[in-house]
C-alpha cells in the first residue's frame, strides 16, 4: 500500500498543479473560481472540509504512533501544494512507520505510543 500511497501523491500534486498553473498563466482569480457557481462552491466547501479533517487526523495519528514531530510540517504543504498530495504522503509515511515499528509475529503490532 505504500507505493501505492506514494503513486497517489505524486498524481495528486501533479494533477492539482496542473490546473493551477492553468489557472495562472490564463490570469484567473483562483480563489473566485472555487465559487463561481452554486456547483463550484459545492465542491470548494467539501474539499475545504476534508482537507481540515485531513490534517487534524495526520496530526493527532501522526502523535498517536509517535511518528515524527515533523508531521505537522503536512499542514501547511497540504493549502500550499495540495492535501491531495499530503494526505497519501501522509498515509505512506504511516505506512512505513507501521512496517518499522510492528513486532515479528503475524498478526500482532507493537504497542502504540502514547503521546508525550
Amino acid at each position: 500500500m505504500r507505493l501505492v500511497y506514494l503513486a497517489l501523491a505524486v498524481l495528486g500534486a501533479a494533477g492539482t498543479w496542473f490546473f493551477n498553473v492553468r489557472s495562472m498563466s490564463a490570469g484567473e482569480d483562483y480563489v473566485a473560481g472555487w465559487f463561481a457557481s452554486a456547483a463550484s462552491s459545492s465542491a470548494a466547501v467539501d474539499v475545504l472540509v476534508v482537507a481540515v479533517v485531513a490534517c487534524l487526523f495526520m496530526v493527532l495519528e501522526g502523535r498517536r504512533t509517535g511518528m515524527s514531530r515533523w508531521v505537522w510540517a503536512l499542514v501547511p504543504l497540504s493549502f500550499a501544494v495540495a492535501v491531495a498530495f499530503t494526505f497519501p504522503l501522509f498515509l505512506a509515511w504511516r505506512e512505513q512507520h507501521l512496517r518499522r515499528t510492528t513486532t515479528t509475529a503475524p498478526g500482532t503490532r507493537a504497542p502504540e505510543a502514547v503521546p508525550a
